[in-house]
């Protein structure tokens, strides 16, 4: 049975919002040490200063596509998180070979860094956009699962899993935050699709769910936990200052929906989420 006491836990994109609030929830664990893994020197600052400086937490600065850095970050390391990647849809589309750099060659430094360095678990965090995937992100976060579920096939000893799921309402860079400016500012607020629809939760949902399945995964396991759909015209009336808004237009390769699963994919059931085997 998994226990984190003792555990020497690595979280990349560990600074990032998903990543700062799994390590604030692991960090009530009684785990030997937590290293959050970065790019953003900024981002780890702030986060050392929200958490105290946590005896347990090692701030590391570092890029997943640098082997060596990957390399002594793993290091002694029991159980890995992975949450770093280029995330932003229009960013990723504008500058194509860095998102996969990042997304695809970052993720194979990892999983082969702890392939060699047998690493008890470690759980990719994938997304909604994974699933009949239309961007370039979608794609990227596709193969990342992909990649994780190979590894899995190969590995003796560590076991490997993805969480996939939908939007994060406090994370940064989302429609929140660009109603919140526009709320600010007094003006119609922007949508870019009137039938547009997607999976919400919350910050501490997802941080709950991924720990969660850090500590029941299952060697080749893609979870998908069971997301309520939201139109997001109604959340625009309901968020405005102003009662108004304004249809921009979608952007290229975005959906109007999201999907949770490929058709082809039957997940079991397990109450509050699916468990496909990849």
């Amino acid at each position: 049975m998994f226990n984190w006491a003792g555990r020497t836990v690595l979280v990349t994109g560990g600074a990032g919002s998903i990543g700062s609030a799994v390590v604030t929830r692991i960090l009530e664990a009684p785990v030997h040490a937590l290293r959050v893994f970065d790019v953003n020197e900024d981002a780890l600052f702030k986060l050392g200063r929200r958490v105290n400086k946590d005896s347990k937490m090692r701030l590391l600065l570092g890029d997943i596509r640098d082997r060596e850095r990957v390399k002594m970050a793993i290091r002694g390391v029991d159980t890995v998180l992975h949450l770093a990647s280029v995330k932003n849809i229009e960013v990723s589309e504008y500058n194509a070979s860095e998102a996969c750099r990042v997304n695809i060659e970052g993720t194979i430094n990892l999983i082969e860094t702890c392939l060699k360095a047998s690493v008890d678990r470690f759980l990719t965090v994938s997304s909604d956009k994974a699933a009949k995937y239309s961007t370039l992100y979608g794609a990227t976060k596709y193969i990342q699962e992909k990649l994780t579920s190979w590894a899995a096939s190969i590995s003796d000893e560590t076991v490997f899993a993805s969480a996939r799921f939908g939007n994060v309402v406090e994370t940064r860079g989302n429609v929140f935050e660009v109603w919140r400016k526009e709320n600010s500012e007094g003006k119609p607020l922007s949508v870019t699709h009137p039938d547009m629809k997607r999976y919400l939760w919350h910050l501490s949902e997802a941080a709950e769910f991924i720990v969660n399945r850090v500590e029941d995964m299952e060697n080749g396991y893609i979870y998908v936990p069971k997301m309520k759909e939201h139109s997001i015209l109604e959340l625009a009336k309901q968020y405005g200052k102003t009662g108004s808004f304004s249809i921009i237009g979608l952007r290229p390769g975005e959906k109007i929906r999201e999907d949770l699963m490929f058709d082809f994919e039957k997940g079991e059931d397990r109450d509050t989420y699916w468990a496909i085997k990849g």
